[in-house]
């Protein structure tokens, strides 16, 4: 049994009475011991008076000055509790009234002095509703024979007494190490840790992996348990599967790869297919991998590929949602019969999306291809061989054709994308949110547009049946992100700007992309057009995603054995194939055909039974906000080691001198941006020894008293390599030419 305090709370609602039998179920207590446990639970919320009992069952007692906030704290001691609506006050927690919680610890506070307008409310954290550091990296100390762990996140303001559970701990001494949390503080007793891990004698000792790992608690392997269920997994699967699918096994097949080592297994989940119909129309089909037949909902494999939630991709290392096992099973590899579900799409000659089919299939993959050998391939139609002559055919179709014309509509209706190499291993937008246009392998751009419309498909097909599903939305990025950007390009002699500051579409960043597309410095300002795009969420309710350019919804469903939201779409998916009611009732002799898209604007009743339906919902509304969390701690350990990466990259280069560009000016200093490495580092304003320097905001601008030299936003600048702290990736500059000369009655704000 593994839960928290808020994911018990999250199945209260609407001030509804919960049985205890039902909490049981929910939260998978199995046993007579996990039973005891959750009942001390209930007794302990309904003694602090979270929790009101009547007639043997449970509500949730509302309290109007009681918030659920993370908690923030800074290195100084000054801790904010952080509300997850827009526009909500932060509360300010005094060290007394932490009641023991940590920086990250989600809680409940309560409001115990109103805000003024020049300070924020104050309160006191009343429950710790989930901790937020299981484990964390620390470097041990000895006094007296008492072993410490010194947290190296200057954010946690404590330090863990260490149970040596019959170790020595006296080589780990002096040396960074992995710590999990055996005991969380109870009122006056410090917390208690065990050493899991040696890392090395410092942060930079350490291997950059491991410390993203312990840092983020990631976990690098799985249990035997788990390797023993992906080892039963059957190799080869039972005809009569084949009598209920589409048989598409005489089609041409192609899967396309980064680079396929011929000697290893990649995990190939997408294959596709291209033909040309009677009436002349485009029929392109994206083929998914159907993991949803080898991983049972509830079982083993199926609990870890939740808990985990996504595959992880630092460097070299992959920490995958399943074992290897299971994605050796599952991936479409070349002469062999694979289960998939296939989104069939059909388009005009324009490039136009008619209609789409999404059906359970049967595929056999003819050729396996990386992306240098199809644009080598494109490159020389002239020397492809005979028996390569159909395959070459397909993919001139398919790239020639239509994936531009594709390509052609997203852009006519608003549409953009990134001049940047994309770095992400999913055949859709991945993590990055929007699209890059990669210069190296343009096909691979390509590809993404066709393979994103399939997820648009899917997303609509579950809209239109009216059944539960989950999307992803990104909101647009706010004016106060793009209002350093537009400056920067500005002062670089480009003519930006934007319709309205009060709603930025994706045209504005269609036109923005076009302008900075003129600039010598291009591939930074992409680079942090990007940045200013805000992560994407999981929703159960359809949204917009603006990187994408939809304004109903968009959906993830090609990468099931990566990510656990793919999964979960491939699941109801099947579950229309299996139990989804073609007509009203059974009196009607004629149905419709739930697979097509056809069918939408004819469907009045329930496609899935109303408790299935419900089911559903209740179940997708309590994953998402825990899916989005692990996106989210995925994509803070993707750039963690990205940090670390440059960090390093930089101290090998400390006292070297790079030209970069101001993309950032503060009071305490100003922001340059190296173009070649694209790493960012600080110029304090305390190593300007020139002058003193003022900060002129209205200009984003530092300025000279004496000598009138600024340092404005665009401006090109000659720096040194002054120190790189590793850990926490910082990487402080010191100016060695540039800044411009100007008059200083012309800087001064109004």
């Amino acid at each position: 049994m593994e839960f928290s305090i808020a994911t018990l709370l999250s199945h209260f609602s609407d001030n509804k009475l919960v049985a205890a039998k039902l909490l049981e179920k929910k939260l998978g207590c199995e046993d007579e011991e996990n039973v005891e446990k959750l009942q001390i639970i209930l007794d302990a919320l309904e003694l602090v008076g979270i929790l009101e009992k009547e007639r043997g069952k449970y509500r949730r007692v509302k309290e109007d000055d009681l918030v659920e906030a993370k908690l923030r704290c800074s290195s100084k001691g000054f801790c904010f509790a952080i509300q997850d609506e827009e526009d909500a006050e932060d509360i300010y927690v005094r060290e007394l009234y932490l009641s023991n919680a940590w920086n990250g610890d989600r809680v409940l506070v309560k409001v115990i002095k109103e805000g003024t307008r020049r300070r924020s409310p104050e309160g006191e954290v009343k429950l710790i509703l989930e901790r937020s550091n299981p484990s964390l990296l620390a470097q041990v100390k000895k006094e007296e024979n008492v072993y410490q762990a010194i947290p190296l996140d200057d954010r946690l303001l404590f330090e863990l007494l260490l149970d040596q559970n019959g170790s020595n701990l006296e080589e780990a001494v002096d040396h960074l190490v992995h710590v999990s949390v055996i005991r969380y503080p109870i009122g006056e007793h410090p917390p208690v840790g065990e050493v899991t891990r040696i890392l090395g004698s410092d942060a930079e000792a350490a291997a950059d992996t491991d410390i993203v790992c312990c840092k983020h608690d990631l976990s690098q392997t799985f249990n035997e348990e788990v390797e023993k269920a992906a080892s039963e997994l059957p190799i080869t699967f039972d005809p009569q599967n084949i009598e209920k699918r589409s048989d598409l096994r005489e089609v041409l097949t192609f899967t396309f790869d980064e680079d396929i080592k011929r000697d290893s297994f990649p995990f190939i989940e997408t294959a596709y297919t291209l033909e040309k119909t009677e009436d002349n129309h485009w029929q392109f089909a994206v083929h998914i991998t159907d993991v949803a037949h080898y991983i049972p909902s509830n079982s083993i494999l199926d609990k870890t590929a939740k808990k985990r939630g996504t595959t992880i991709y630092l460097g070299d290392k992959v920490l995958s949602m399943l074992p290897e096992t299971v994605t050796k099973c599952c991936s479409l590899r070349p002469e062999q019969d694979s289960l998939t579900i296939s989104v069939i799409m059909t388009f005009d000659k324009n490039g136009q999306l008619l209609e789409y089919s999404i059906e359970p299939t049967v595929i056999r993959v003819d050729h396996q291809l990386t992306y240098p050998e199809v644009q080598s391939m494109l490159a020389n139609l002239d020397q492809v061989t005979q028996d390569q002559q159909p395959l070459a055919d397909k993919l001139k179709d398919l790239f020639f054709t239509l994936s531009p014309l594709v390509k052609a509509q997203r852009l006519q209706r608003g549409g953009f994308e990134l001049q940047l190499e994309p770095r992400s291993p999913y055949q859709d937008e991945g993590r990055i949110g929007t699209l890059m246009a990669s210069s190296r392998t343009p096909i691979r751009s390509l590809l993404t547009e066709l393979v994103i419309l399939a997820n648009k498909s899917v997303a609509e097909h579950i809209q239109g049946l009216g059944i539960a599903g989950i999307y992803c939305t990104q909101p647009e990025p706010d004016w106060e992100e793009l209002e350093d950007l537009l400056k920067l390009a500005q002062n670089l002699g480009l003519e930006v700007s934007l319709a309205s500051e009060e709603e930025i579409t994706p045209q504005d960043y269609y036109n923005l992309t076009q302008m900075l597309g003129k600039s010598s410095h291009v591939h930074v300002l992409n680079y942090l057009l990007h940045e200013t795009l805000k992560s994407s969420k999981y929703s159960s309710h359809s949204g917009t995603h603006f990187g994408l350019a939809y304004s109903d919804c968009y959906t993830h469903c090609v990468s099931p054995g990566k990510r656990y939201v793919d999964l979960l779409i491939q699941r109801v998916l099947k579950l229309v194939f299996s139990d989804g009611r073609d007509r009203r009732t059974r009196q009607t002799k004629t149905g419709v055909n739930l697979s097509s898209s056809t069918c939408h604007d004819k469907i009045n009743w329930n496609v899935l039974a109303p408790a299935l339906q419900e089911e559903l919902e209740e179940a997708f509304h309590f994953l998402v906000p825990y899916l989005n969390d692990r996106e989210k701690t995925a994509e803070e350990a993707e750039k963690d080691l990205e940090g670390l990466q440059k960090a390093e990259k930089m101290k090998e280069r400390t006292g070297k001198v790079f030209k970069g560009l101001i993309t950032g000016v503060q009071s305490y200093g100003f922001f340059v941006e190296i173009e070649d490495l694209l790493v960012e580092g600080l110029v304090h304003v305390s190593s300007l020894k020139d002058d003193w320097y003022e900060y002129r905001s209205r200009h984003g601008c530092l300025v000279g008293r004496k000598n009138h030299i600024a340092y404005r936003l665009g401006d090109e600048v000659e720096v040194e390599v002054k120190s790189v702290d590793y850990y926490r990736q910082q990487i402080d500059l010191v100016t060695v030419g540039g800044g411009s000369s100007t008059n200083s009655d012309n800087w001064k704000d109004e």
